[in-house]
């Protein structure tokens, strides 16, 4: 088994010594990526290039860039390893862990192996806590996949897996993510491994992380995707009043507006969402499995809408809002339980499973 351990690294200290001998004592190939660090730090970098590979930028890019420019690295010069893994240059993930999970990602080629913490332990940092608690739970309800650890810096994957995570929007920490998300859409598996982290400090003030600006960016493809959600929705409330007006009342009226209404905006939100929150190409298959689903929805939409107008006698606008929002949960329901399905069932926790 051919390993190699990538170590993003900006303004590093004598730590980082530590990690790329332990490394090397236990065969990896290791490569430092310099993300711009300042010029005392110059000498560690020299020193390290007699010991493994370093590769430089000029100035600080961010971490996600930072991997990046490893794996095109490995892509050209290194195509014939078998695993990929990744670790924080600061000291808080033990060598022997990065090990765990290179040989798990050996024998599940075609999975994202974490390093997960135990996030709802006093001795974790209260700002790695809150941030994590907040992210996996909206992950999982973005997804339909549950990571106990979302943010963890600990990974490994199978070089089959390089071109995937080439594509991965991000530069900074939101990469690491964007990844997770990137996974949770492909159906590629997570497979969890419980490892200990070391903290410096209660406040793991180590750490690059910058809670406000990276949360923004690592929340952000969720948000687009809710917005993407939410702004249909309104065009579809919108046009379903417009057309309501024009067209004669009563119930014919009222189904005519509602389909209408919902498969304009169903087109709407297919096109945000493959140009905007996946980018990706519009395809005939990715839109006949959207549309299926769409045709499942505007079904039941007429049907509630029916149901609440003339047997529950609610009045038109209400009965519209009470339908959408019925149809949403009913929706994040099927997402969950069957497009996700195996996203969800494929999720591996560490106590199990190969190797």
């Amino acid at each position: 088994m051919e390993k190699i351990v990538i170590i993003p690294a900006l303004n590093p200290d004598e730590t980082l010594r530590e990690i790329v001998e332990s490394n090397r004592k236990l065969g990896n190939l290791v490569i430092v990526v310099d993300d711009g660090s300042d010029e005392n730090r110059r000498g560690l970098f020299e020193y390290l290039g007699e010991k493994c590979i370093v590769l430089r930028h000029r100035e600080n890019r961010g971490k996600g860039e930072a991997i990046k420019t490893a794996l095109r690295y490995i892509k050209k010069e290194l195509w014939q390893y078998d695993v990929i893994g990744i670790m924080n240059a600061d000291g808080q993930h033990q060598t022997a862990d990065m090990e765990r999970l290179l040989v798990r990602a050996y024998f599940n080629q075609d999975a994202l192996v974490l390093g997960c913490r135990k996030i709802d332990d006093i001795t974790v940092p209260w700002k790695s806590r809150m941030g994590n608690r907040i992210t996996r739970q909206v992950f999982r309800l973005a997804t339909g996949v549950y990571v106990s650890d979302t943010q963890t810096g600990l990974r490994a994957f199978s070089t089959k897996l390089l071109d995937f995570m080439l594509q991965v929007k991000g530069s900074r920490y939101e990469y690491e993510m964007a990844a997770l998300t990137a996974c949770a859409k492909r159906g590629i598996r997570i497979v969890e491994v419980p490892i200990q982290t070391i903290y410096h400090d209660k406040k793991n003030s180590c750490s690059h992380f910058h809670c406000v600006r990276d949360s923004i960016k690592i929340y952000g493809q969720l948000l687009k995707f809710s917005a993407s959600s939410f702004s249909s929705f309104l065009l579809d409330y919108g046009l379903f009043v417009l057309l309501a007006g024009l067209l004669p009342h009563g119930a014919a009226g009222a189904a005519v507006a509602n389909v209408s209404a919902r498969l304009i905006s169903a087109a709407y939100n297919y096109t945000i969402n493959c140009r905007f929150v996946f980018r990706e190409k519009q395809t005939l298959r990715t839109a006949a499995d959207y549309f299926a689903l769409a045709a499942l929805i505007l079904l039941l939409n007429s049907v509630f809408l029916q149901l609440f107008l003339t047997v529950l006698h609610i009045p038109l606008y209400p009965a519209k809002a009470l339908t959408e929002c019925t149809l949403f949960a009913i929706s994040w329901l099927i997402q969950r339980t069957v497009i996700f399905k195996n996203g969800t069932a494929r999720l591996t926790l560490g106590k199990g499973g190969q190797a």
